[in-house]
């Protein structure tokens, strides 16, 4: 094996974690399906149950052996080893079914009853709903305040009581409005008790945003998107710094049983290669994209990094955000301007996800954002016209000529 070490990012994600002669000399990881293991003996299940359960700490170098599925497994491990160095600052690295599971492993690890989380706003829908009609179920109060807003987020760190968590997702799902993590982290830091900064990254990360240089705790994603880049499985990543704050997640994982299976741990393995290629494609094609339709008359007001008007979002962007990704958001001022797009586009699909080879539109109001009042909507920008794009690989300009003709199609009275 190469020494991971001193390996580069390129190579690491390859040959980190590891070692072909487990897998009977496979070039690549091979999927182990198995629900249980077998000890080698009776004090190295002793070992592997006090490591498992925190009751002991597995000291460097020390293989400790597998007990159970729910717990970890083969897949698990290699794919936790190999995503690290994909994420600058990154030491330690956690896999879930889901990004809605890591996000709800990580509050419910790091939050008590009587606790109160600030978040920026928009949140994912599924973010917003799990802390307002779920968490308040524990007695754990929320407080959002508008992505942007630097300000009055330093003020909520600063004054709520029993503050566990701030969570921050930037760019805003999906008006694209950016948070300045660095100076979150650095106010949260003021605080006796100091909060777990958490930063879902999804939208940027790993490859154009590295919120753990910039003070943030932890990282958040739904792999589903870009790190699997396919549409087609379902898996969430936490990284960290500090590899603490991930044993406390693994037991909370544990409790939950929401590992990721091998199968899709061995899938989304062979696609961490690809993954800067690909983010680098969609971003090169977003922005031709953004900017290209920024120019239409239909369209009111383009959400975009490099069409930031607001010179505070344009610092943001300049300080924390090496290239601009591959989403963004455009207002066609009515909700039925948005639908007659979404109906006439056809290479961009109307689904809600986003991340994938493919380019996929949405209309946040009515999927992804629904059910939030009107002084919400108002509050955070989320309007009826609104559309959200994710573009894909497909070649720029057959995108913007299949956009442009659903939007000269829009009716002049809608």
């Amino acid at each position: 094996m190469v020494e991971h070490k001193a390996a580069r990012q390129a190579t690491a994600v390859l040959t980190r974690g590891f070692d072909p002669r487990l897998s009977l000399g496979s070039a690549r990881p091979a999927v182990f399906r198995s629900s249980t293991y077998v000890f080698s003996s009776p004090e190295a299940a002793e070992r592997a149950f006090d490591v498992a359960t925190g009751r002991a700490v597995e000291r460097e170098g020390e293989d400790v052996e597998l007990i159970y599925s729910r717990i970890s497994h083969p897949n698990a491990q290699i794919l936790e080893e190999q995503i690290v160095p994909l994420e600058r600052g990154a030491k330690s690295a956690l896999v879930f079914n889901s990004g809605m599971a890591a996000i709800m492993t990580a509050l419910m690890t790091f939050l008590r009853p009587g606790d109160t989380v600030v978040y920026s706003k928009p949140l994912y829908g599924g973010s917003m709903h799990l802390i307002h009609d779920y968490l308040s179920l524990f007695g754990i109060a929320g407080i959002g305040v508008p992505a942007g807003r630097s300000a009055e987020l330093d003020s909520a760190i600063r004054g709520a009581e029993n503050l566990g968590v701030v969570f921050l997702e930037t760019p805003a799902n999906p008006t694209m409005t950016m948070v300045d993590i660095r100076r979150a982290a650095a106010t949260a830091a003021e605080r006796a008790r100091r909060p777990v900064v958490m930063v879902d990254n999804t939208f940027l990360g790993p490859i154009f945003q590295h919120p753990l240089t910039l003070g943030a705790d932890l990282l958040l994603y739904s792999a589903t998107k870009f790190l699997s880049g396919f549409s087609d499985m379902l898996a969430g990543v936490a990284l960290a710094r500090d590899p603490a704050l991930i044993q406390q997640m693994r037991g909370t994982r544990i409790l939950f049983g929401n590992i990721l299976q091998p199968d899709e741990c061995w899938l989304m393995d062979g696609r961490l290669p690809t993954v800067s290629l690909r983010m680098n494609k969609q971003s090169k094609n977003g922005q031709r994209v953004a900017e290209r339709l920024a120019r239409h008359p239909r369209v009111r007001a383009m959400h975009y990094p490099t069409l930031f008007t607001d010179a505070e979002q344009i610092r943001i962007r300049e300080a924390q955000c090496d290239f601009p990704g591959s989403v963004f958001s455009f207002d066609l001022g009515t909700k039925a301007a948005a639908f007659a797009f979404l109906r006439n586009t056809k290479i961009g699909s109307n689904a809600v996800s986003l991340g994938g080879v493919e380019t996929l539109v949405c209309h946040p109001r009515t999927t992804t954002h629904s059910g939030l009042t009107p002084e919400e909507y108002a509050e955070i920008g989320i309007t009826d016209g609104l559309v959200r794009v994710s573009v894909g690989i497909e070649d720029w300009r057959d995108v913007v000529a299949d956009f442009e003709k659903a939007l000269d199609r829009i009716p002049a009275e809608a």
